[in-house]
């Protein structure tokens, strides 16, 4: 079970940005810097100059304090349950359970952010359009080196093996030799994505830029035309592809599933305990605006 992460890197203008943080520690420090974070990325891939970063400001506050006040506890409950879940023991419907939810939320911050988002993307000059392309092209280079695309399937296995075992600890704690065993024996049999992800993040990406050329028409279209493509960002998936990854999901959720039987009770009480945090977290992050 992994944290939410950004679903694209191509619009961290406003949205998405609120998901960033991995690892628990992270909640409470990093989420009162986020403005600071959000800027520094937009700059990094955009290049923008002092009015756009203004702009940016002034709209990533706004977004940020409907976040904590609205979307923080919404997080907290929705841990809440698959903690309740996980008490008794987490299944495979579970698990698809929490992937919608997790969905479910992006959509509401790109629902709430694609106005502002698309008032500062209607600025952007085309020479910040091209800065962003090589940002793009490195994130690009860093994702296929990071996942071995161009390796053998016997490697890119392994990076995957790799992963899921780093996860799985971080989430219930050391694993037996027994355990990893069967873990790594039924990772054999899923499906690799990497090269998919890889190919949807392209796709993604020369969406983004066509939808860039919208950006000094008309402004009630491309504000719909970039809330679309936010919203429903699986939306553009070819047929086949999007059965290809709605297996791979279903595939990981029965891989948790089975890791959920293997538990001790010590591991299950370190799963739940890690939860908790979250839920303290998201609780006293929200409590926070009123101070």
């Amino acid at each position: 079970m992994t944290r939410p992460s950004l679903r694209t890197t191509l619009a961290p203008c406003l949205l998405g940005l609120l998901l960033l943080i991995s690892g628990c520690s992270m909640v409470r420090t990093g989420y009162g810097h986020f403005d600071s974070v959000a800027a520094w990325m937009v700059h990094d891939y955009f290049d923008l100059n002092s009015e756009q970063r203004d702009l940016f400001a002034q709209r990533f506050e706004r977004l940020h304090a409907w976040h904590r006040q609205n979307q923080l506890p919404e997080y907290a409950q929705l841990l809440g349950d698959t903690q309740a879940r996980a008490r008794r023991g987490l299944r495979e419907a579970d698990m698809l359970w929490l992937v919608d939810g997790v969905k479910q939320r992006y959509a509401r911050i790109a629902v709430r952010g694609a106005a502002d988002a698309a008032d500062l993307l209607a600025t952007l000059t085309q020479d910040q359009i091209e800065s962003f392309r090589q940002q793009v092209a490195k994130d690009n280079n860093k994702f296929m080196r990071e996942h071995r695309i161009a390796d053998s399937e016997t490697e890119r296995r392994k990076v995957v093996r790799e992963r899921t075992l780093s996860q799985l600890r971080d989430w219930v704690g050391p694993l037996s030799d027994a355990q990893q065993t069967k873990v790594s024996a039924m990772l054999q049999t899923m499906p690799l994505v990497d090269k998919l992800r890889h190919e949807d993040r392209l796709r993604r990406q020369r969406e983004f830029l066509a939808l860039l050329e919208l950006r000094s028409g008309d402004r009630a279209l491309f504000t719909q035309r970039l809330r679309d493509w936010l919203e429903n960002w699986e939306a553009g998936r070819p047929a086949e592809q999007a059965r290809l990854f709605e297996e791979s999901w279903k595939k990981r959720a029965e891989l948790y599933a089975a890791v959920d039987h293997m538990l001790t009770p010590v591991q299950r009480n370190h799963l739940v305990s890690k939860l908790q945090d979250y839920i303290d977290d998201f609780r006293e992050l929200s409590r926070a605006r009123n101070r």
